[in-house]
């Protein structure tokens, strides 16, 4: 036990101690249960949609979680109902077995964003914590449009043609995800708007990467079809989890891509830890959480270093 502590770096304890003091911070209570976040549709009480939100982030998106949970206070829920529709919306194609299905709750959400704007929101908590966020900050309704539309085109169960078209999609989600918070955050300017869009670029090409083992066990592969080409690699390889030197090729030029927009907090961890495995995406430890993170992200921004 303690040999294994000693490998994980902080005990559970600790680690735990030190995410509820990030998120004290937010004067939210530390959330007990967490199950209905998951299933995203139960009824938090009264005023309990930022708390839902965080719960859902904590469940869906940790990395996200712990970034919302350092932002300055006044800021901390409209960031959870950002990241928390950008949530809806990701999990939306992995709960489908048919297009049509998830073409319906692209277009709940459509409804759901005008709904907003018309100071109408449904009774669904990440939907009325983003009418608060809107309302508070003045958000811009075209990012949230721009953001259903492209994960709509999404939904098509095949690879990207090529790299660019990932980094496509990678600027309509993850960069406008980006470029709303900017707005929340009241920066309006054109040199952080350009950094959001090489941090959403490379933070969407290691989302494809990270994600690229789940969907091999559900024989899906999405990874740029023209790079896989090149090396001659077949999707069949990456669906038999293969790890030989052309498979590792594949996913080294992509990486190399991710590298070349911007070395990120999160998004650095994994390309270090990646690049020591050789690239083999497969390797047992990428499918593992950095339990050192929070206190990495606690401390770089003590030291306003990032």
């Amino acid at each position: 036990m303690a040999a294994a502590t000693a490998a994980g770096g902080l005990r559970p304890a600790s680690s735990s101690r030190l995410l509820r003091a990030m998120w004290a911070r937010g004067g939210l209570p530390w959330p007990r249960g967490g199950r209905a976040a998951a299933a995203g549709w139960s009824r938090p009480e009264p005023g309990g949609e930022a708390q839902y939100c965080a719960e859902l982030l904590r469940k869906r998106d940790y990395e996200g979680f712990l970034c919302s949970l350092l932002l300055p206070a006044e800021s901390r829920t409209s960031a959870f109902a950002l990241r928390a529709f950008n949530v809806e919306l990701a999990q939306i194609k992995d709960s489908i077995t048919q297009k049509t299905t998830g073409l319906m709750r692209m277009q709940f959400w459509r409804k759901a964003v005008e709904d907003i704007y018309c100071d109408n929101p449904p009774h669904q908590p990440v939907a009325v914590a983003l009418w608060r966020a809107v309302k508070r900050h003045g958000l811009s309704k075209m990012w949230f449009m721009k953001i259903i539309d492209e994960r709509e085109k999404n939904l098509d169960d095949r690879a990207y043609r090529n790299i660019q078209e990932l980094e496509t999609y990678a600027e309509n989600t993850q960069s406008a995800l980006l470029y709303l918070t900017l707005e929340m955050l009241g920066v309006r300017d054109v040199h952080a708007d350009h950094a959001a869009s090489h941090i959403g670029k490379a933070q969407g090409i290691i989302t494809c990467l990270r994600a690229t083992p789940y969907h091999c066990t559900r024989r899906k592969v999405f990874l740029p079809m023209d790079i896989c080409m090149l090396h001659g690699v077949s999707q069949e390889d990456f669906i038999r989890c293969k790890q030989e030197k052309n498979v590792r090729d594949v996913i080294y030029d992509v990486a190399s891509q991710a590298h070349i927009h911007l070395e990120h907090v999160a998004l650095d961890d994994y390309l270090y830890n990646i690049r020591k495995v050789d690239f083999n995406i497969f390797h047992p430890s990428l499918q593992k959480r950095n339990t050192l993170l929070p206190l990495y992200l606690y401390i770089r921004t003590w030291k306003k270093t990032y």
